[in-house]
């Protein structure tokens, strides 16, 4: 009896479906499934490393739902959408700012903040000093402040394009 292989999507680099992989055959017996450019591959044991394509995986069972989507993306709505669109073109922001731009009640703001950081479509920014709004402020650098500070992560980019091809395929 042969054993059906694994694959979960390696969380250092999120490798998306046009990006050339590599598998990395882990101790538990599944394949870690790797950005080729993934700073963590040269640190890697190369006896456990595999070439592996999309097409394989897809045949398996992958066991981060990080490309099946869909789910996630129906428990947003536009507002989150929005929020979500609005770290992808200014970059680090927090509530306040985000509440204040696109119009909602900040305690509101606040909830859907860390709805979508629990889900994992934003994550918090950590440090002290952090780079602010990108192509608003070029260069400008501050202190972290008492907010909290979001950006956008790999998840929260396929969302935004998950969301806006199934507003595209229902126009």
């Amino acid at each position: 009896m042969t054993e059906e292989l694994t694959y979960k999507i390696a969380k250092c680099c999120n490798p998306e479906e046009d990006n050339p992989i590599i598998g990395y055959f882990k101790e538990d017996s599944t394949i870690a499934v790797h950005n080729t450019s993934c700073p963590a591959v040269p640190g890697l044991r190369t006896e456990r490393l595999l070439d592996i394509t999309w097409e394989e995986i897809h045949k398996s069972k992958i066991t981060d739902a990080s490309h099946d989507i869909s789910d996630e993306v129906n428990e947003l709505d536009e507002t989150d959408y929005f929020i979500l669109k609005h770290h992808q073109e200014l970059g680090v922001d927090y509530s306040i700012v985000v509440a204040e731009t696109l119009r909602i009640p900040l305690e509101e703001m606040h909830q859907r903040h860390r709805k979508l950081r629990e889900l994992g479509g934003l994550k918090r920014v950590e440090g002290r000093i952090i780079q602010y709004r990108k192509n608003i402020v070029k260069g400008k650098w501050i202190k972290h402040r008492n907010h909290t500070y979001y950006k956008l992560t790999p998840k929260g980019s396929r969302w935004i394009t998950a969301f806006e091809r199934q507003s595209s395929s229902t126009d």
